[in-house]
């Protein structure tokens, strides 16, 4: 115990010297309980570190522990994971990014098993690349698409790696029963299929368990540990203390009160994107506590834009398939059957596009010196929204090039390849928008088309050709009035043919209900 730390807990009726000594006894037992358990067989360790309270503090124990051995006993690498969703708080990105740095010169100075990883979601996940890439809309409880991608995927893909190499994994977890009601219920009931003392089975990962050592400690115990004891790798928890300080929304973190008074441990630092909470009380509070942070304040308004309840203005009629497909929807007391909002569209695609990179040069221009090399989006992650705009969704306008320079006022460089496909371009978008005089479904037929040929003509062979031609037409060769017309006839004659209604379908099918217009095909447009 370092005895130059500042005293969070002085003597009062609310905290007695005896809970202190309690506490530092039982650090010093968990200490050999972590010394045994890591010497008791050769299977690797997992850190999950965020650069959080929690986990700093389990990080922190299990370095002193491993410490406190002789060089002999350090016989196995403890892995060390932090995963950058690529849309963190830049301020908590930046802090997590360096500690990553000193973590790993520490461990090399002091001769320690300890290796950290900084880990990022696939290319083809992250949250850009989803949103303006492939239109999905920000993320809501009923569509929550970014979690798994972005935070979950990445730790376990390593995991995996680790398990796969040496047959298991143990995972340490900075996880507290403190933290929900929930988070309690839930790691109880995996107290129960505990296979060894302190290590629960994961039911995620086969040939994995997960050990966590601060399980049943309160935020005022990892604050303790956290300030008197010395961070054993050089990083200050006191700018991690002020950093939560200036996260609460009140500017305050108390430690030593009543039950009633809200802790610092309530702020949660995540994905300023993040439309899954109602506000990013993280963000707003750095931004209302700190002056210097107010650089910030483009990204909340970027995120409130984000978070609508209603996008359907800004959403394709059809699924990314291309499919229509209807869902009841109770509108002001009726039942409504209506569309399932699809994909952004191309022009909200840009939009948003057009929105983010405006931001980022906003931040960078107002940002202090440290940060003025901030990236909300990656280069590789342009390229890939590229990639899909011109491949997946035949957009050979290549429209992102130009909005970068007109943004950037620079070109866009792709890391990836060099530019759009030589026979289709911006001209020849512009001829067919001229040519469509207006309607969106005969321009996306005829851009479809064209570029399918170009793509199937690039190939040595062409087999598939006329079934891809065919998928073109099925999906966009009918106005959005027909379509939605033609998914109500289909999902009424199935519904009456499933409750038997003999005289409802008769009535569907000798036109009492009129089937909507046929819809053309390769075979009536080429012969008729």
């Amino acid at each position: 115990m370092n005895a130059e730390q500042i005293n969070l807990f002085p003597p009062s009726q609310n905290t007695p010297n005896t809970k202190i000594e309690e506490f530092v006894a039982s650090i010093e037992l968990l200490t050999q309980e972590i010394q045994e358990l890591y010497c008791l067989d050769h299977i690797p360790w997992v850190i999950g570190y965020s650069g959080g309270k929690d986990s700093t503090a389990t990080l922190q124990l299990i370095w002193n522990a491993i410490a406190q051995l002789p060089p002999e006993k350090r016989h196995k690498t403890i892995h060390v994971i932090t995963t950058d969703t690529l849309v963190e708080n830049p301020v908590v990105s930046a802090w997590v990014r360096n500690s990553i740095k000193i973590i790993k010169m520490a461990a090399k100075k002091q001769e320690l098993p300890f290796n950290p990883h900084l880990l990022q979601p696939e290319l083809t996940e992250t949250f850009w690349v989803g949103l303006i890439g492939k239109g999905y809309p920000a993320p809501t409880g009923k569509f929550r698409w970014c979690t798994d991608r972005l935070k979950i995927q990445p730790s376990n893909r390593f995991i995996r790696d680790v398990i796969r190499k040496s047959g298991e994994a143990i995972l340490v977890l900075g996880i507290r029963k403190a933290e929900s009601k929930s988070r309690a219920i839930r790691m109880e009931q995996y107290e129960k299929k505990r296979v060894r003392a302190h290590l629960s089975p994961n039911m995620n990962l086969p040939n994995s368990l997960v050990y966590s050592p601060i399980e049943d400690w309160d935020n005022d115990e990892v604050w303790l540990y956290l300030m008197q004891w010395e961070n054993p790798w050089g990083y200050s928890n006191k700018d991690l203390f002020t950093m939560y300080k200036g996260a609460s929304a009140d500017n305050e973190c108390p430690l030593v009160v009543d039950t009633s008074t809200p802790t610092c441990g309530s702020s949660r630092f995540g994905c300023w994107v993040c439309t899954l909470v109602s506000q990013d009380k993280s963000l707003s509070a750095m931004i209302q506590n700190d002056q210097e942070k107010e650089w910030l304040l483009p990204l909340l308004d970027l995120r409130r834009e984000l978070d609508v309840d209603e996008s359907r203005h800004r959403r394709d009629f059809r699924r990314r398939s291309g499919i229509v497909q209807l869902y009841e929807r109770n509108l002001e007391g009726e039942v409504s059957v209506e569309p399932i909002p699809g994909p952004f569209t191309k022009e909200s695609r840009e939009y948003w596009l057009r929105r983010l990179l405006t931001v980022q040069q906003q931040v960078r221009k107002n940002a202090p010196p440290d940060m003025r090399d901030i990236t909300l989006i990656q280069p590789e992650e342009l390229s890939e929204i590229r990639r899909i705009w011109l491949e997946e969704r035949h957009e050979f306008d290549d429209s992102l090039p130009r909005i970068y320079q007109e943004v950037t006022g620079e070109p866009f460089e792709d890391p990836r390849h060099g530019g759009g496909n030589a026979m289709l371009g911006v001209d020849e978008w512009q001829i067919l928008e001229e040519l469509s005089e207006g309607d969106p479904m005969y321009l996306e037929l005829m851009t479809r088309l064209l570029d399918t040929e170009r793509q199937y003509k690039t190939m040595s062979r062409r087999t598939g050709i006329y079934d891809t031609l065919e998928r073109c037409f099925e999906t966009s060769s009918r106005s959005q009035s027909e379509a939605i017309a033609n998914a109500h006839y289909q999902r009424d004659l199935k519904q009456a043919a499933k409750e038997g209604k003999v005289e409802d379908i008769k009535k569907i099918v000798n036109g009492e209900k009129p089937e909507p217009p046929q819809q053309l095909n390769w075979a009536s447009l080429k012969f008729s």
